[in-house]
């Protein structure tokens, strides 16, 4: 809304908004002192020092740093970001104060200009305020429409009409719509469009507002995607200044990070040693690279119900926690699409698009499969009903062997079975995902096409795609964490006595 608008509100939010700095304090406090609270997670784990009190100041002003560095980090790694405009909750008693007050500004604005004659005065202060915000679209090569909008919402020459009773504002709010036209984006033109049909002068104002706030924030909008490649290296460094602020003040502010890497380690260990005993030989030595980058794995596999998050991924977690649902879901669908194929594979390996039209129907059927109310063992037992059905049709209308019963009750069985802990075919196809998305972030140059593992070939464009974000995350939680994590490392290599090499 407009400066107008916002001097309005202020009057009336004061104490909500200092009611909202107070909860915001409140709950800080609360967050660290349920972090530095003996649990039995963190019973174990190494203090670097005693939790120590911090004053009200210094909370205020560690939360406003981590919400800096919140944001910029969004900035970076979701492209998808957009600065949008805040929409108060319905029904609220902030909303519902905002929207008095600005219908009680509108209609004394209408009423100033019924006058005999006419009040100027709020409406001049409009005109500037449109002039100003106008002024702020132009980029610095546009000399000639900055002239044009000076020489048009000249304040003294308005000013000067208002007290002679010549002004015009019809007409300059006709040139002000034609300028938006000029300097908004092309989505915009519809909006435009319609400002010209407005006749009253006062709705037409107000929608001008509304229209000149949207485009506020394409410019922010388009700002931002201007300027992202070039921040990559600067939002690392200040993301890691301000953990470091944050660390200095919280010494313990790792402990679940450490914790992360310790487990990443005795996975590791226990794989090679299983390895090892198979081949009658030592395990070989670990580095630091393989155990980082084995840890981004656990966490796609990470109880988000019961396990603390580590620190230095905590602003991802929502990100971790939709990679491992899309994992989880392309390991299933292929899985089902894997025994499809070996129980039917002669016949459907030469029909064109069939496989992908089964995997659109399992794919339709897995679309909830994270929701509290959805029960995987039914949803297999329905897939391998409506599969069964399908492949008949098919394989009866081009001419193949029948899909007998016997082979029917065969594919149902291997289907419903996918979910047991032992399954070999789930068991295998979640080690090749695994591995795929651990060369990804290995190779991070990725100047050769990773070779997709077999299996997986029906999934291959939605793996290829996870893999992307997930490389694309993890390197640059390694850019911005990489001395914490290089110290932690070191650290627990050395106690288990492991010869270590540097990342």
């Amino acid at each position: 809304m407009s400066k107008k608008g916002d001097h309005l509100e202020c009057g009336g939010n004061k104490e909500l908004k200092e009611e909202r700095m107070q909860d915001a304090s409140e709950e800080t406090v609360r967050r660290r002192e349920r972090a530095n609270t003996p649990s039995p997670k963190r019973e174990k784990t190494p203090q670097a020092s005693p939790p120590r009190f911090l004053s009200v100041e210094e909370l205020m002003e560690t939360a406003k740093g981590v919400t800096n560095m919140t944001l910029a980090h969004e900035i970076i790694v979701n492209h998808a970001f957009q600065v949008k405009p805040v929409e108060l909750p319905e029904g609220s008693l902030e909303r519902r104060v905002k929207e008095i007050m600005h219908k009680a500004f509108w209609d004394c604005l209408e009423a100033q200009l019924k006058e005999d004659p006419p009040i100027y005065g709020h409406a001049i202060k409009l005109l500037a305020e449109i002039k100003e915000t106008l002024l702020s679209f132009l980029l610095p090569g546009q000399g000639r429409l900055h002239s044009r909008i000076e020489e048009v919402l000249d304040l003294p020459l308005i000013h000067q009409q208002a007290d002679n009773g010549a002004l015009d504002i019809s007409q300059l709010s006709h040139f002000i719509v034609g300028m938006m036209g000029l300097l908004c984006a092309p989505c915009r033109d519809e909006d435009i469009n319609k400002l010209k049909e407005i006749t009253n002068i006062v709705p037409l104002l107000k929608t001008i507002f509304s229209v000149l706030d949207i485009m506020k924030m394409d410019m922010a909008n388009f700002a931002l995607s201007s300027i992202r490649p070039h921040l990559m290296q600067q939002s690392a460094e200040y993301e890691r200044s301000k953990f470091q602020d944050f660390f200095e003040k919280q010494p313990n502010a790792l402990d679940y990070t450490e914790k992360w890497l310790e487990n990443s380690l005795k996975c590791l260990r226990e794989a090679r040693a299983i390895d090892s005993n198979a081949a009658s030989s030592e395990p070989p030595s670990l580095s630091t690279l393989t155990v980082h980058n084995h840890a981004y794995l656990l966490l796609l596999k990470w109880d988000h119900a019961s396990d603390p998050f580590p620190e230095t991924v905590l602003m991802d977690q929502v990100r971790f926690q939709e990679m491992q649902q899309e994992a989880e879901k392309l390991v299933l669908l292929s899985s089902v699409l894997l025994i499809v194929y070996t129980s039917t594979g002669e016949a459907i390996s030469g029909l064109p698009g069939l496989i992908e039209t089964l995997k659109n129907t399992v794919n339709v059927m897995l679309a909830n499969m994270h929701t509290p109310s959805f029960i995987v063992q039914e949803a297999l037992a329905t897939i391998g009903e409506k599969l069964c059905v399908d492949l008949s049709q098919c394989l009866s209308q081009h001419g193949y062997s029948p899909f007998y019963a016997e082979q029917q009750n065969t594919l149902r069985g291997q289907i419903s079975a996918i979910i047991q802990p032992d399954n070999i075919v789930h068991k295998l196809i979640d080690l090749r995902v695994q591995s795929y998305l651990l060369a990804s972030i290995e190779s991070s140059q990725h100047k050769t096409p990773l070779p997709l593992p077999g299996g997986l070939a029906p999934v291959s464009r939605e793996l290829k795609e996870l893999a992307v974000r997930f490389s694309r995350l993890v390197n640059f939680n390694k850019l911005v964490f990489s001395p914490f994590y290089q110290k932690i490392l070191h650290k627990i290599l050395r106690a288990v006595e492991i010869p270590s090499t540097d990342t």
